[in-house]
Parts: structure tokens; sequence; C-alpha cells
């Protein structure tokens, strides 16, 4: 087979599990090597931190910002009685309690962290401010101004007790949203010291741990069965046809007239874009001009 068309095959996104002890690049770079292609993750989980890390596969690059803005899911330990500088169990202590917790304190203030919520981002991030990242500074024992950021938690419950050491909770919750600052904030509004003893990913977007491939069994892979097409990666949003009377239009990136659109609906999502031949073309939304604008080309 051709090279050319090899590398057509590679065009989707893997469902990848993250194990322990690798960093998102780590992963990014296996897949590169596996495929010969570009690749790219779509959010970082911390190294110590397990769980669906989707990478996205030579054209698929383009619509890491569609699977990144997604909502997600994890389950997280939290520990109590001692807060750390890195908000996990691998920094240094920075606060003790010893203040006795119940059950019965721990489902009273989990309403308070429920829906439209603001987080301090810890120091130890990727978040830049001027010009570098804040885990930079904060290896150099300088801590810096952060801005509040907004986030939403959908979903927050607890999944099993071991008090009064903690408890493990699981959370829905919005892009940006940082479960070593929730778990802090627990504790500071238990009246105690916590910080997240472990952290899993089991969902991003509509990517699910069930589904996912660990970075052993892809190496084994037939990467063309492992490989979800983009279409279906983006099977959330709502799909229009461009009719042949559009095509040179579509082709050239140029925003089309509505009338060469066929299956528009009122949706304010983006439309994912077929040809007239069902070939997938881009991500478009219609203007209030009454034309089809281009987001991103997918041809």
């Amino acid at each position: 087979m051709p090279l050319e068309r090899l590398l057509e095959m590679y065009n989707g996104v893997i469902n990848v599990f993250k194990e322990r002890g690798f960093t998102s690049n780590d992963v990014v770079q296996i897949v590169k090597r596996l495929t010969k292609s570009k690749a790219g993750h779509t959010g970082t989980l911390d190294p110590q931190a397990t769980g669906v890390l989707p990478i996205c596969v030579g054209k698929a690059t383009k619509i890491a910002d569609y699977i990144m803005g997604g909502e997600k899911e994890y389950i997280a330990r939290v520990v109590l009685g001692a807060e750390t500088d890195t908000g996990d169990a691998h920094g240094n202590v920075i606060a003790k309690c010893s203040k006795e917790i119940s059950r019965e304190d721990v489902m009273a203030v989990l309403p308070d962290f429920m829906g439209k919520i603001v987080q301090v981002p810890p120091m130890y991030s990727a978040i830049k401010v001027r010009g570098k990242k804040l885990y930079e500074y904060a290896r150099a024992g300088t801590e810096v101004a952060r801005k509040e950021r907004a986030v939403e938690i959908f979903a927050l419950d607890v999944l099993t007790w071991d008090m009064p050491l903690g408890f493990v909770i699981r959370v829905g919750c919005s892009k940006g949203t940082y479960i070593r600052t929730l778990c802090a904030d627990l504790g500071r509004a238990l009246g105690t010291a916590a910080h997240m003893g472990s952290l899993i990913r089991t969902r991003s977007s509509n990517f699910l741990a069930r589904n996912s491939i660990s970075l052993a069994q892809l190496k084994n892979a037939n990467l063309a069965d492992v490989i979800m097409p983009i279409d279906k990666a983006l099977e959330g949003l709502p799909k229009i046809t461009i009719c042949e009377g559009g095509h040179k239009l579509l082709v050239n990136g140029n925003k089309i007239p509505l009338e060469f659109v066929e299956g528009l609906g009122a949706s304010p999502l983006p439309h994912l874009a077929f040809d007239h031949e069902g070939n997938l073309s881009g991500i478009f939304c219609a203007n209030k001009e009454g034309f089809l604008r281009p987001l991103t080309m997918l041809l």
C-alpha cells in the first residue's frame, strides 16, 4: 500500500488509557512513532494520574479543541488531615489539621460545590503567567498571583468512605476544572486540611475508560481498528450536507449560501459538514447573513 494511502487511514482519535508514570506528551510521542503521523492530546493528565487521554492523529489534530471542551468525569481520593503545595500526595505538606470529620459533615458541604464555582489554579499547573508556566515559578520557590477561573461541576458524589482518613468522590465537570484544587477546597470548607490522594479520568467528552486501550495493547494492535473516525469522535454535533452546487465553494473554504445546504436545523452548535458524495469536509456554523461559515476544514 502506498505511504500516502497508509497515512490517510490514520485520521482519527485513539482513546488511550494513560498509565501512572507517563506524561501526556510521552503518550503523544508513542502514538506519533506508531502511526508515523502528527498527533496531539486533548487535555493534560498529570504523570501520576491515570485514565482517559484521547489522542488526535493526522487531520484529527484540528478537532482537539472540540474534544477538550467536552465534559469530563474523574474519580479522586480526598485525603483528610494534610494539605500539600502541589495539591496531591507527591507534594510537601504545608498545613495539617487533626479535626475529626464525619460523613454528615462531608455531605453537608458537597452542595456548595455544585454548579458554577470559581477556582484559583494551583501553582503546580501549566497555566502561563508572564510567559512562564506556573509550575516553573513553583519549582523556583516563587509564588505568583493567579486569577480565579470559573468552572462548572455537573455531578459530585461520594463513592466510598474511609473515614477518618478520607473518602472517594466522582466528579463530572467542565473543561479547566482542577480536581486537586477541588479536594483542597473541600478540606477548607470542612474546616480541615485535605489533598488529592489519587486521580482517574473516566471520561473525556464521549470517550470512556471502559472503551479505552492501554499503551501495551496499542503497540500490538491493528491501528486502523483502534482509531475512531473523526465524524464518530464528534457524533454529538449535528450533521449537514453541502449540495453539489456548493462544492467549489466548499473545497475553497469559502462561505456557502444556505440554498446549497441540506439538513440545517435550529441547533446553535457547530455542524459537521459532508460533501454531496458523503465525505467529511469540515465543521461549519451558520451566520445571520444567510451563509454557512467554515470553522475547521477537514478535507
